[in-house]
């Protein structure tokens, strides 16, 4: 290789090297989740967290749906004349639309960072970034622990994880706009907020 052109080894290290952090990239969300749920044990702040920020960012999706639009479902219902009508349902509470809310909705969990209560101490993961229907309602930053790309990779797979396992149950409960979702969800159904100081919180 060193009795090549400079120049070329050179670009054939460089190539290399790139090869390499492109491969430690793609290594680093694994070690991640590895390291959230080491020796079998989930943290408990980081799934509850999880599963209520899946919860509030899906009310806040279906929020901003025009409640009038609906869908058709691709079946037929039979009207007493004898004449057949497509039968549709809300778009916002579909099927289609809640799982293509699930798809994204663990992107967002960018927007959070763990949060320390000043009084309680009590600590969960927030939403640090306001929506643009929050009118300039910004927290306060200087009760939030930013761990850089660590803490929310950490989040968005703990989401992720939550998503695969309750999808059916996550869609049943708000397609059916079962009251008091997140402690149905994460208290009973998947069980991280259960026996936490989150438990009877509100969102």
């Amino acid at each position: 290789m060193f009795n090549q052109n400079p120049q070329r080894c050179l670009r054939g290290l460089k190539s290399e090297f790139t090869d390499i952090a492109h491969r430690a990239e793609k290594l680093f969300p694994i070690l991640t989740h590895l390291t959230v749920e080491t020796e079998g044990k989930k943290d408990k702040v980081l799934y509850c967290s999880a599963c209520r920020a899946i919860v509030d960012e899906l009310n806040y999706s279906i929020s901003q749906i025009d409640p009038k639009k609906t869908i058709n479902m691709g079946a037929f219902r039979l009207k007493p004349d004898g004449s057949l009508t497509d039968k549709k349902v809300p778009l916002a509470r579909s099927e289609t639309n809640l799982s293509e809310l699930l798809d994204g909705v663990c992107g967002s969990m960018s927007d959070y960072a763990l949060h320390v209560d000043p009084d309680t101490k009590k600590k969960q993961y927030k939403r640090f970034a306001p929506r643009s229907s929050d009118a300039g309602d910004f927290p306060d930053f200087n009760n939030f622990k930013f761990d850089g790309p660590e803490g929310s990779n950490a989040l968005q797979f703990a989401c992720e994880s939550i998503v695969e396992e309750f999808e059916d149950d996550i869609i049943s409960l708000f397609a059916k706009e079962t009251d008091h979702v997140v402690d149905k969800l994460c208290n009973e159904v998947s069980d991280h907020c259960k026996g936490t100081k989150f438990q009877s919180d509100e969102l």
